[in-house]
């Protein structure tokens, strides 16, 4: 969940450093630090806290140098403090590492080195990386072979970046497993190291990303890649074409107020070259999808973690009305360890923002293992779920860096949507009446998207008026359920309130005991095929004295007459209504936020990238 940035060439490195940090600032933020090769010595500045605290440090006390590491830190082993952060040097004073990761065996290495004489410093697991660099070099070898035989010394999965003062024209870039991902930017003369995009975009768009177990030997003119056994590997070279803009916040507030209104724009996106309006014709072509593949396919297991196992859960209903193919929807946590039955008719669909997230990532090899095809929806260019999947849809929302996910929720479930017309297509079982209706509705999702959001201020009233309350039960049903679920995750991540999410249908069934008038209900309510049963809903709720908030549509006089507080959504066809539905509950959940005075896009103890279990 780290942020890492490198840089070697003729400029100060100390700038653009902090400045790549700051663009992954949402990666880790419990402590920062850098080290820059300064007239020969590594000069390193650290402390706990948030990057402002390490630029303070910097300015008061300036580094300056051609070769420099740097990273933010959200603490695995020991507590955020000075001490325990980034970067970590070694006892000779001449080898600094900084990593991503969790080094599941560094206490058997810790009582090894501690053995040998070591003398650590820290409480980390990171630090037993930058020791066995130094004992490998004791024994004459380059920086490049310790760091090879040290890394093959650690198990878990890892990002490692390292240099040496007695080789001050290179850096040693690393990647095991799915520990986040590690990227290597070209530039004329410099070269840059990420573990992602953003921080090193304003610089160049050329840029390698590193496959598990492979090694970067980086120098200015550029970069030689081998895996950990020394084979030399040629990566494929990626244009990126994210414009650096899109990552300031511009007049909004915060990140995450700007990522829920781009959703108009990124969803247009996500429709651009793919739908064919004139046709009524879905194309994905980096599914590598066949009719014949598509027929045999006896079932889909959607992965995901978080936020993007809401959004698969929605693509179950989807996939299932649609293109009448049976899906499960496994937290990736748990589909690794399920001894799962899937076979070579079975597809693992991965979901991931990041697309470097661990367990996802392990669900994904879990069914390569097991003989199923994988395909992923992802945010993240080059990254390792894109790469190791037979075919990927890319979400096209640009970076996303409010620690809560929004847009990169949105974005797959119109993803799913159109995967499941084209499967339906390709299985025969969609008709082209059907077809053609189902891919004229597309046309109508950013600007029902753009109506919800003109309603911001009528949300933000209510977000006033429930700004203090401690508890909250959200329901749907059908394919508005996993909104529900969506909608309270969102309210916890980043207000801190409790709040739990139900099929409005397992109301009766124990959830109704908490109903009061402390205990608000939010009933997801728009015309779809659930819509009496949730009125029923409604009324139970108000019968026991609670105060009801609905999501409802446009209109809608029964609702309005039951409900406290309403949401208004416009018309929308019930298989993207979720899309629109959730828009009232990310902006209740900001404002709440916001109102409280919190620090809603980098909420306490949460990452935007689980790199680690």
């Amino acid at each position: 969940m780290c942020g890492i940035v490198g840089y070697i060439g003729d400029q100060n490195a100390t700038p653009i450093i902090l400045n790549g940090l700051k663009r992954l600032e949402y990666r880790g933020y419990d402590s920062a630090g850098i080290a820059v090769l300064q007239d020969g010595a590594i000069q390193i500045r650290r402390d706990a806290g948030k990057l402002s605290k390490l630029t303070t440090l910097v300015e008061n006390s300036p580094i300056e140098g051609h070769l420099g590491i740097g990273h933010t830190r959200w603490a695995t082993h020991g507590e955020p403090s000075a001490r325990n952060a980034h970067p970590h040097m070694g006892d000779t004073n001449q080898v600094v590492v900084v990593h991503n990761g969790i080094v599941e065996n560094f206490l058997e290495l810790r009582e090894d080195l501690t053995a040998e004489g070591v003398k650590f410093k820290s409480d980390t697991d990171t630090e037993v990386i930058v020791h066995l660099i130094e004992r490998f070099l004791s024994g004459g070898t380059s920086l490049e072979e310790a760091t090879r035989h040290t890394l093959k010394q650690l198990r878990g999965a890892h990002g490692v970046v390292v240099f040496s003062s007695n080789e001050p024209d290179k850096l040693i870039a690393a990647r095991i497993g799915n520990a986040g991902g590690v990227v290597i930017g070209f530039g004329e003369g410099e070269m840059y190291v990420a573990s992602d995009i953003p921080a090193i975009l304003e610089h160049t768009r050329r840029m390698i990303f590193l496959d598990s177990h492979q090694m970067a030997v980086v120098t200015r003119d550029g970069v030689q890649v081998k895996t950990l056994d020394g084979q030399k590997v040629t990566p494929q070279e990626h244009n990126i074409g994210w414009d650096p803009v899109a990552a300031e916040k511009g007049e909004y507030r915060h990140f995450m107020q700007k990522e829920i209104h781009e959703q108009v724009r990124s969803l247009t996106d996500t429709l651009a070259g793919r739908v064919d309006f004139d046709e009524g014709t879905i194309r994905l072509p980096e599914l590598n999808l066949t009719p014949d593949m598509a027929k045999s396919i006896s079932r889909i297991v959607i992965t995901a973690c978080g936020t993007a196992a809401h959004a698969g859960m929605v693509g179950k209903v989807l996939i299932e009305s649609i293109a009448r193919v049976p899906v499960e929807v496994a937290i990736a946590s748990e589909f690794r360890y399920s001894d799962p039955i899937v076979d070579q008719n079975t597809l693992v669909l991965a979901i991931s923002q990041s697309g470097e997230t661990a367990d996802t990532l392990a669900a994904m090899d879990e069914g390569r293992k097991r003989g199923a095809k994988l395909w992923s929806i992802v945010n993240a260019i080059g990254s390792q779920a894109m790469r190791v999947a037979d075919g990927y849809i890319s979400m096209q929302t640009g970076p996303e860096i409010g620690v809560a996910s929004t847009k990169a929720f949105t974005a797959p479930m119109v993803d799913l949507y159109m995967l499941a017309i084209l499967l339906g297509e390709m299985r025969g079982v969609l008709s082209p009446e059907k077809r053609r209706k189902l891919v004229a509705d597309l046309r109508l999702v950013p600007a029902l998207v753009g109506r919800c959001l003109d309603r911001e201020g009528e949300i933000e009233q209510v977000a006033r008026e429930m700004k203090y309350i401690r508890n909250m039960l959200y329901l749907g049903r059908g394919i508005n359920m996993p909104i529900a679920y969506e909608g309270a995750l969102k309210l916890k991540e980043i207000s801190y309130i409790h709040a739990e999410a139900y099929p409005a249908g397992e109301m009766k069934h124990g959830p109704i005991a908490l109903v009061d008038r402390d205990m608000p209900v939010l009933a997801i309510v728009p015309h779809d095929p659930w819509y009496e049963k949730m009125i029923s809903q409604i009324e139970q709720a108000k019968a026991r004295g609670g105060n009801v908030i609905a999501v409802a549509t446009e209109g809608d006089t029964r609702v309005e007459a039951l409900a406290d507080h309403v949401f208004w959504v416009p018309e929308t066809p019930w298989l993207l209504s979720p899309v629109i539905s959730v828009i009232p509950l990310q902006l209740f959940a900001y404002h709440i936020a916001s109102l409280r005075g919190l620090d809603v896009d980098q909420p306490r103890n949460l990452a935007k990238s689980v790199t680690v279990e």
